[in-house]
């Protein structure tokens, strides 16, 4: 099963808590990990509004690019850019969001789809997704 980390997931591993443990139990049953490349833009920034203390975000950056390394990054080209606007079309999705579930769509199926941002759940429901949140 291919596992697919949304920008929240992937900011969930570097932090502590019950979304760690959630993500983590995500990856280690399943073989194929992966994000879109807008996970990591995306999850930069997001760190600078987690912390405010310089070394910590350092420590968050470290550890988000460690996680990032290891996964099997979706390129957002023309193909899955296509495929975004035809779900946000169709979809109650923002295109930032869309992107993300054109990518888990390009990978091979069963895909689980890791995400705590509440407005992906139904439809990564939808789209036939295994969901994983909290």
């Amino acid at each position: 099963m291919t596992v697919v980390l949304d920008t929240s997931a992937l900011l969930a591993i570097a932090v502590d808590g019950r979304q760690r443990s959630t993500v983590v139990a995500a990856l280690a049953d399943n073989d194929v990990w992966a994000a879109s490349a807008m996970a990591l833009t995306e999850a930069l920034p997001a760190i600078d509004r987690l912390v405010d203390e310089p070394i910590l975000r350092l420590d968050l950056e470290d550890a988000v690019r460690l996680v990032w390394d290891h996964l099997h990054v979706v390129p957002v080209d023309q193909r899955c850019l296509d495929g975004a606007a035809s779900l946000a079309r169709s979809q109650p999705v923002r295109l930032s969001d869309a992107i993300h579930f054109a990518a888990a769509l390009r990978l091979p199926a069963p895909i689980r789809f890791v995400t705590f941002d509440p407005t992906h759940i139904g439809v990564a429901m939808g789209l036939g997704f295994d969901v994983i949140s909290t």
